[in-house]
């Protein structure tokens, strides 16, 4: 990044306090901005101090099926005793790189992401490999089916026996 020591913040920005400038392949949005909420630029009447100076610097970069990655970047610059804030040449660089390090962290994120949500097989619940539908039984929560036995005749109320074998009443 080519940063201007003769201008006050390293960069020509315009009267909103916004610059664009290429990094890395990127390009980047810069603005210099008070922290007031009065378009005046004085001391705060009640606290007699100057606002606070953030330079902020953001990109973004898209990708195939709406995919989109951002870095963002934030310095900011307090005054010193009720003095105003004054310009440093280094911040925007400070602010572009913290830029570049969060859209570094925020691509590592995506593809650890990514990684846990692969490709699907086909049956649309998002999981790959999807789970076995016949697991292999499990030896101390499967119990051994009961073998089926011949059935025993039984007596009855009359004193008669039932079952499933011939008749041998008398």
């Amino acid at each position: 990044m080519d940063i201007d020591p003769t201008l006050p913040w390293g960069l020509a920005i315009d009267y909103a306090g916004r610059a664009t400038l290429t990094e890395s392949g990127h390009t980047v949005y810069v603005n210099v901005s008070d922290t007031s909420l009065s378009s005046v630029i004085g001391p705060d009447s009640i606290s007699g101090t100057y606002s606070p100076v953030n330079i902020t610097a953001q990109f973004t970069e898209t990708g195939a099926g709406g995919a989109v990655l951002r870095g963002t970047g934030r310095i900011t610059i307090m005054p010193v005793g009720a003095d105003p804030v004054v310009p440093d040449p280094t911040a925007v660089g400070q602010a572009v790189a913290a830029a570049l390090t969060d859209f570094a962290a925020n691509a590592a994120a995506y593809v650890a992401l990514c990684a846990r949500w692969q490709q699907d097989d086909g049956n649309g619940d998002g999981t790959t490999p999807d789970p076995d539908p016949d697991p292999q039984p499990d030896p101390e929560t499967d119990a051994e089916p009961v073998p089926e036995t011949e059935s025993t005749p039984q007596t009855g109320s009359a004193g008669t026996e039932t079952g499933t074998g011939p008749d041998t009443t008398v």
